[in-house]
Order: structure tokens, then C-alpha cells, then sequence
């Protein structure tokens, strides 16, 4: 036996695959422990402030009020990271909103939700990557599928599943009438290489077809855009995003190796094999959540009765109110 791999036997030696897994790992612990760091430090400061404040400097009072307000909100967050004890609620997340019943108006939705999510990863500093795009020449958006990538992303997000219900005077009606629009959200956590799922070839069903998005006069000549098909399942993933078929393939690959895992998650079941039956993206009578812009404002969580009156706040982001929530009644 070579000295790798008594190594390996006897638990010193890490095959790539599982180093490159450790270090992900130690990463997320050395982030919650900076984190937690970080507001010992702040702490302190407004302590410090304080004692100036009692002593009549103060100038400080207005600063220390807004380092409360910052550390409160902070410290309800950490708080809330405890609650993200499922198996992948540390993963990236993959999110795909269609646009449903409303047409342009529909589309239109499906196109603020769009923005409202990638302004609040950006707010949180994750990385948000296209994966596939579908627009409407006339407004809007048909499908889009994105990467939400940063620490606790699927945990945070899987609270976003469901359809989410509009209401509002419609831009696109001249006579000025309210019109309700329907759009549905689905997110599932990025599976890496690490966990096992045996997908039979037999079972896929892959189509090549030209990509509509950008990327330039490439993505026009050739078919490069990939949607794979789970026949046992009905399951359907695509990429357009990606410049090459090759790559497209793989990333609608990962994708559907995350939504068949999502899947037997949610069905109990030990086995791919074992599921069986047409998946929708999301069942239409799944509504969660309803944007009211008239005849008043407020967005309403029909699952944990959250609701906020600065819709307008939300739209640009702010859903970390309906997030929480969820997670504590999900507890």
C-alpha cells in the first residue's frame, strides 16, 4: 500500500473532492465566528459611547442611536441563523419565477420580482448569476432562473416558495382598472458533486434549441440553449445563459440534480426511482404572499399573517420581515 493511500485509510488524507468540501466548511464556521466577533466589538463601542453620552458628549447621540438600531437588527439576524438547520440551508440557492395568469401585467410581475430578489441579495452581498432568461418583446418577462450565491442563501429564500399574487392599477389598461396578476416562485438549494444521485440517461430527455438572451451575436447562430426533460417525473430544467451547449448542459444538469433532491426531500422517499407523477413548477392554489398597491397599500403573508405597509420597501428588497417569520413558524 502507497503512502497516499494509507493515508487516506487511516483518516490523515482527504481525497480533492473532500478537501475542497472541508474547506467550504471551515469557511462557513470561521464566517459565523468573525460574525459573531464583530458584534462583540460593536457592542463594546456603544458601551464606550454611552459612557461619553453620561459625561456630556452629547455629540454621540445620534450615532449611538444608529449603531442600536444597526446592532439590533444584527444580532435578530444571528438569532435568526439558528433556525437554518436543514441538511442544505447553508447552500447557494437556485430561484425560477414564471409569470402566470394576467398576461403582460403577469409578465411585468414576474419581472419586479425578479429585481426585488436581486436587490436583496445584493443588499446581503451575494452574487447573483443568470442562469436563464425569457423575455417579452411587449413587456416584461415569460421565465427567469437565477443563482443566488452566499452563505444561508436556500435557507433564507425556501421561505420565497409559492405563488405570489399582485394587485394593482394595471400600467397596461387605459381605462385605468385594477387588475390581479399571479406569478410563482420556486427555489431549490445547489447541489454539489458531493452528494449522490444516480440519474439514469434512459430517463432524460434533452432538447437543443437557439438561445434568446444575451451573450451576443453567438448565443443567435447556434443551439446552444439546453432543456433537459425527467420523464419519470416531469421535470423540466433549462440554461441559455452560458455561451457554450456544453456548459449550458451542465449547469441544467445541476439544476435538475437539485430539484429531483429537493423532491425526495419533500416526499420522504429514499430513492430518485421513487418518484413518480407530473411536477409543476408549483401547484397554482400554493398562494403565500399578496402585493397590494390599491385600493391600499400592504403586502400580506398568508401563511404566517406578516405583513408590511411599505410595499414599496419590499419591492426594492426588503422581505427579510416575512423571511423571519417563516423561519420561526417553521420552528
Amino acid at each position: 500500500m502507497d503512502y497516499e493511500a494509507k493515508m487516506a485509510e487511516e483518516g490523515f488524507w482527504l481525497q480533492p473532492q473532500e478537501a475542497q468540501e472541508t474547506m467550504k466548511q471551515v469557511k462557513a464556521y470561521k464566517d459565523i465566528v468573525e460574525g459573531h466577533q464583530q458584534l462583540t466589538t460593536d457592542y463594546e463601542e456603544l458601551q464606550t459611547m454611552v459612557a461619553f453620552i453620561e459625561e456630556g458628549e452629547e455629540s454621540f447621540e445620534k450615532e449611538l442611536i444608529r449603531g442600536l438600531e444597526d446592532l439590533e437588527k444584527r444580532v435578530e439576524e444571528a438569532k435568526i441563523t439558528t433556525l437554518l438547520t436543514g441538511e442544505y440551508d447553508k447552500n447557494n440557492a437556485i430561484i425560477s419565477i414564471h409569470a402566470g395568469t394576467g398576461g403582460l401585467d403577469a409578465q411585468d410581475w414576474a419581472k419586479m420580482l425578479m429585481r426585488m430578489y436581486t436587490r436583496w441579495a445584493e443588499q446581503r452581498g451575494y452574487r447573483v448569476k443568470l442562469l436563464d432568461l425569457l423575455q417579452d418583446p411587449e413587456a416584461g418577462i415569460k421565465s427567469v432562473t437565477m443563482m443566488i450565491e452566499g452563505l444561508n442563501a436556500y435557507g433564507f429564500l425556501k421561505s420565497e416558495k409559492g405563488v405570489h399574487r399582485l394587485v394593482r392599477i394595471s400600467p397596461f389598461d387605459s381605462s385605468g382598472k385594477r387588475h390581479t396578476s399571479f406569478a410563482s416562485v420556486d427555489v431549490m438549494p445547489e447541489i454539489d458533486d458531493s452528494v449522490e444521485i444516480d440519474i439514469k440517461p434512459s430517463d432524460l430527455k434533452i432538447d437543443t434549441y437557439r438561445a434568446s438572451g444575451a451573450g451576443g451575436q453567438h448565443v443567435n447562430k447556434t443551439d446552444s440553449a439546453v432543456r433537459i426533460t425527467h420523464l419519470p417525473t416531469g421535470v423540466v430544467v433549462q440554461c441559455q445563459n452560458e455561451r457554450s451547449q456544453h456548459t449550458n448542459k451542465d449547469v441544467a444538469m445541476a439544476m435538475l440534480r437539485a430539484k429531483l433532491v429537493e423532491l425526495k426531500e419533500q416526499e420522504n422517499k429514499e430513492k430518485i426511482e421513487d418518484l413518480q407523477g407530473e411536477y409543476s413548477q408549483i401547484a397554482w392554489g400554493s398562494q403565500v404572499r399578496s402585493y397590494v398597491f390599491n385600493p391600499y397599500n400592504l403586502v400580506k403573508d398568508h401563511r404566517t399573517g406578516a405583513e408590511m405597509g411599505n410595499i414599496q420597501a419590499v419591492i426594492d428588497g426588503d422581505i427579510d420581515t416575512f423571511v423571519i417569520e417563516y423561519l420561526k413558524d417553521a420552528r
